[in-house]
């Protein structure tokens, strides 16, 4: 009977369309991926001599370390951390380390839901949350992000999505336990503005819920944007588990190390998850971002600091990305944060409205399909980041990914010069 009861809640979530097209990019042999979020340049050399030196030095990094967290990388994390939250954070109760992000979420989630729970999901969504929440017996409630007319339709950003105070507040009831806040938002790049904030936090307070913040993206912010923790805002500590990944911040995806801060109230909870599930992340890999982090709290701020660099980098490869998917008529909605370009695909939707694919497919996932075959790039649907009653209302956006090394990006462009002459006959 419960495994019965887990196959229904999972119903509709076992497709996993990043395999599909995955695989669709590998069987083009010359197609130029810009789907998956992932760097294909190298990370900064400090990074790299770090995690050299975890392997080839102390032979006891081999070994288990603490099961919540290699020492030396809690206590950075709670330093650094505990100034940008304006909190004194203890090390052993208030950081728990985790197999990249992705399992601080899942900790996260399995930890705070239970059966019946409501979970608020502001769409569009990073899609592992609607899972999660099912996983845990939650039920997901969810309040879509919508646009607000811009004066300039050439130059749409993602700082036009908003929250409509009214929608969001009738989505609390007394069954809602959390709401779910992805800041820089993957995949629109959205970074909540401190008004924002202050709506989401004044809401939770007042229906005593619980936020988990995604902050994945938190310094790759552009054109002079600022990320703001919600946990840092009055009152809004003591119920905030905020998320936070070495993959994102410096460019190792593959090191898988993510971690989350909180009341000690709550934390424990995640321990025990934590424990009696994962119990362990691999301690070289701890020790090497513990020293990354020690460098950048050296350097936090300055011209030098990776932390500034790196975004600067990203911003110019932004803007190139921009322009050169202009030229073909598609319409970039700027991102002020993350790795990811949402474009607007409507002028084709409405020039070849009858792509194949199965009647119920949502466009935007029959244009990728189209894209990859026909012209060798790859990009994903953004249907897929909304719950299945509005992907129909959002199946003309596609999501590209620009943190790709410079030939990526000059390989993109060829493509794209090829597709513009065509257009011209």
């Amino acid at each position: 009977m419960a495994k019965q009861l887990q196959a229904r809640r999972l119903e509709g979530t076992e497709h996993n369309p990043w395999v599909e097209y995955v695989k669709l990019a590998n069987e083009c042999k010359d197609a130029v991926n810009l789907g998956q979020g992932f760097p294909n340049f190298p990370p900064p050399d400090f990074a790299v001599e770090a995690f050299q030196r975890a392997v080839s030095g102390d032979y006891m990094l081999n070994q288990y370390t603490m099961a919540f967290g290699h020492p030396p990388l809690t206590k950075v994390l709670a330093s650094f951390f505990g100034k940008l939250l304006g909190q004194e954070l203890d090390p052993l109760t208030n950081v728990l380390v985790t197999v990249g992000a992705y399992g601080a979420l899942f900790t996260a989630f399995q930890a705070l839901v239970d059966e019946g729970d409501e979970v608020i999901i502001i769409e569009p969504f990073f899609d592992c949350y609607e899972p999660m929440t099912l996983m845990a017996g939650g039920r997901p409630v969810f309040v879509s992000l919508k646009q607000s007319p811009s004066q300039d339709q050439d130059q749409i950003s993602s700082s036009s999505w908003q929250l409509d105070a009214t929608e969001l507040a009738s989505k609390f009831t007394a069954r809602t336990k959390v709401l779910v806040l992805n800041t820089p938002n993957n995949p629109l790049g959205k970074v909540f503005s401190k008004a924002e904030l202050e709506l989401v936090a004044s809401l939770c307070q007042q229906h005593d819920v619980l936020c988990i913040s995604d902050e994945v993206y938190q310094w790759l912010v552009y054109d002079g944007n600022q990320h703001i923790s919600i946990a840092s805002l009055p009152g809004m500590w003591e119920r905030t588990l905020t998320i936070g990944s070495a993959g994102k911040t410096f460019s190792v995806t593959g090191w898988k190390v993510g971690w989350v801060l909180g009341p000690e109230n709550i934390m424990k909870h995640l321990r025990t998850v934590h424990q009696n599930s994962i119990y362990h992340c691999p301690t070289q890999a701890q020790a090497a971002v513990a020293q990354c982090l020690e460098q950048e709290q050296l350097l936090f701020g300055q011209p030098s600091s990776y932390f500034v660099q790196l975004p600067q980098a990203l911003q110019r490869r932004r803007d190139h990305m921009i322009r050169s998917l202009q030229s073909v008529g598609f319409k970039p909605v700027a991102p002020q944060g993350g790795y990811f370009l949402t474009v607007d695909i409507s002028d084709f939707k409405s020039k070849m409205p009858d792509l194949p694919g199965a009647a119920h497919e949502p466009y935007d996932r029959r244009f990728a399909k189209w894209m990859i075959k026909n012209k060798g790039l790859v990009a994903i649907p953004v249907s897929i980041f909304y719950s299945r009653p509005h992907q129909k209302d959002f199946n003309h956006y596609i999501r590209f990914c620009f943190a790709k090394e410079e030939a990526t990006l000059q390989a993109m462009d060829e493509k794209l010069q090829k597709w513009k002459a065509e257009l011209k006959f």
